[in-house]
């Protein structure tokens, strides 16, 4: 229960900075998480990225201010719009008008409003898991730095697996398995660097083949989530289930390390694969 009551300390520091700069790794602190694991929280349990929700709740703020008798212009900065076009842009995607006209009155607006959370354990399924104390590990692969900006990731990454099985990158990293391996996804995702960098990659104790660099992965606790079906939807099911399901009753919370994804097999229509996720106790 602790971890809804942390996440809604973040969602209220989110709705009292919305008329200025908000700073996901300052709520990722209240949320008592990185920057990473609380955007991917937040988006499995409201069911859409936080930065879609800023958005919407900014311009449900907007367009009150605008019936307010505030200016376009004026609204557009407080809002963290660079230039009117940019947010007359924005607007008409939520509102489906101009700014100027919702100063009119009895114009109809949308209004989004603001969330909090609360816990509901259902228990319908069940879900298989083991808790693994790993060493640290070499792994060599196909890396890509990203914005700490979990909406674009999910547009950038699978774009990145893609080009790497166009290229062959994943066959020839494929070829270097041994027996019981799997292949890798790895998002390192640490606040004290700039950006993440997420890694497709096999796990090799020596050499490093032309043109793949070396990865690092540091010892840790992680919670092992079993899955098989089709890709992504199955794999992004078993990752919300982890947050909404088991994470809240389990006695552990986000632990500092690197979420891997661990792929056994290449059928993308019956995929056989696990999650690892690192733990703390509570």
């Amino acid at each position: 229960m602790q971890w809804i009551e942390r996440l809604n300390e973040a969602l209220l520091y989110i709705e009292d900075n919305l008329e200025g700069t908000i700073s996901y790794e300052k709520a990722g602190r209240l949320a008592n998480c990185s920057t990473y694991h609380f955007q991917r929280m937040f988006s499995y349990v409201a069911g859409f990225p936080l930065g879609e929700y800023i958005r919407r709740r900014r311009l449900t703020k907007a367009a009150l201010a605008l019936q307010q008798g505030q200016k376009v212009l004026d609204v557009a900065l407080l809002y963290g719009y660079d230039s009117p076009t940019s947010f007359t842009r924005a607007f008409q995607a939520l509102h489906g008008l101009a700014p100027s006209q919702a100063k009119k009155e009895g114009t109809p607006l949308k209004a989004f409003p603001k969330i909090s959370f609360s816990l509901t354990i259902k228990g319908e399924q069940e879900m298989e898991y083991r808790i693994e104390r790993k060493e640290a590990f070499r792994v060599v692969g196909a890396t890509l730095k990203l914005e700490k900006d979990m909406e674009q990731n999910m547009r950038e990454v699978p774009k990145f697996w893609a080009k790497k099985a166009q290229d062959g990158t994943i066959a020839r990293l494929c070829s270097y398995l041994k027996p019981g391996q799997g292949l890798l996804g790895l998002c390192t995702n640490s606040d004290e660097k700039e950006y993440w960098v997420y890694t497709i990659g096999v796990a090799m104790e020596e050499g490093t083949p032309e043109g793949l660099e070396i990865q690092m992965v540091d010892a840790a606790l992680w919670a092992v989530f079993p899955g098989r079906g089709p890709m992504p939807q199955t794999i992004q099911e078993v990752e919300r289930r982890i947050i909404t399901d088991w994470l809240p009753s389990s006695g552990y919370e986000f632990g500092t390390g690197v979420d891997m994804e661990v792929y056994l097999d290449n059928d993308p229509n019956n995929q056989s694969f696990e999650v690892w996720m690192p733990i703390k106790k509570s």
